[in-house]
């Protein structure tokens, strides 16, 4: 009997849910509800990333498929009409010697880049301890980041005049013939480069800073307890913490003296064979009307930034750091 009551019961309520022509009845609005919630709950991560995706489509990924485009083009940036040229442009690219001598000049930022990076991991060290005014001298090591590139360029350019400021300082010492700073083409560069120096080692300073603060405060007071001094602490302890930090500049510092563009732009124009590949680029496309072949530049530029990383990322893989 208890049997065949269960099995009324089952059919009773499959009946129930069947609609009375035998097909399924709708879900009731409590389900409907439990239904809806779930789908937005599902969707609300997409839609948070939905505008960053939309804004890195239309002013990424578009423009670099127009810059693609544009590479195998004659377009001179006026005309409607573009004409497919192939490959030409980037035969033109790696056989005028003209374009890739402006390489050389990117060797002296990367040079420059090295001692930023020493700077900046020098003073990040010192005034991450306690250090009498350390919080004033950390706003002035980041300021010359936080200023527009053009108001610096303008800057720099009034202290590397003739009988400007800098020659004014090193006539106090004596040196009443100095050289022509941004003027000669054998001291420009190392001028310009300089200038970089002093802009962007804040930025690296920070990187620096913030992840030598981030190691744990316990392991200093074990090394200075086994009586290791701040020299072996720095060895030991803050280089190994930071590797994968100072990996990321090197890529930056790497990519970024390839790309070289405000300073001498804005202190030269290019000139005294001061030009980077970048300018050359912005030249051979509004001054020489020759947009496809400044869009193969770019790419070129861009491919080459790209293996870049890639190498240095491969010779330099990140390493999990353990300090335990």
């Amino acid at each position: 009997m208890a049997i065949n009551a269960t099995g009324a019961a089952s059919a009773e309520t499959s009946a129930d849910r069947l609609h009375p022509e035998g097909r399924p009845a709708r879900p009731s609005g409590a389900a409907r509800r439990r239904t809806w919630r779930q789908t937005r709950r599902q969707l609300t991560p997409y839609l948070f990333i939905a505008a960053a995706v939309a804004l890195l489509i239309l002013l990424t990924y578009w423009p670099a498929a127009n810059l693609l485009y544009f590479s195998v083009t004659d377009w001179d940036g006026l005309d409607q009409d573009l004409n497919y040229v192939g490959f030409e442009n980037y035969v033109q690219v790696f056989t005028d010697p003209r374009i890739f001598e402006v390489f050389y000049v990117s060797l002296y930022y990367f040079g420059a880049s090295f001692l930023q990076i020493g700077l900046a991991l020098y003073f990040a060290t010192i005034l991450s301890f306690n250090t009498k005014f350390r919080n004033f001298f950390r706003g002035v090591l980041f300021f010359p980041y936080l200023i527009n590139g053009v108001a610096i360029g303008f800057v720099f350019l009034y202290l590397f005049q003739p009988d400007g400021t800098l020659d004014t300082v090193l006539s106090w010492f004596g040196l009443t013939d100095p050289p022509q700073w941004i003027g000669d083409p054998e001291i420009a560069n190392w001028s310009l480069a300089g200038t970089s120096v002093w802009r962007y080692m804040g930025m690296n300073f920070v990187l620096f800073l913030g992840a030598i603060q981030s190691i744990p405060s316990d392991i200093y007071e074990a090394a200075e307890l086994d009586g290791a001094n701040k020299w072996q602490q720095f060895w030991a302890i803050i280089l190994p913490g930071i590797r994968r930090i100072i990996g990321l500049c090197f890529v930056l510092s790497i990519a970024g003296s390839l790309s070289v563009f405000e300073i001498p732009f804005i202190m030269t124009g290019g000139a005294n064979g001061t030009s980077t590949f970048v300018i050359q680029t912005i030249q051979t496309a509004f001054t020489h009307r020759q947009v496809g072949t400044a869009s193969a530049m770019a790419v070129v530029l861009l491919a080459i930034v790209l293996v870049v990383t890639f190498v240095q990322r491969k010779l330099f893989p990140d390493e999990k750091v353990d300090l335990t």
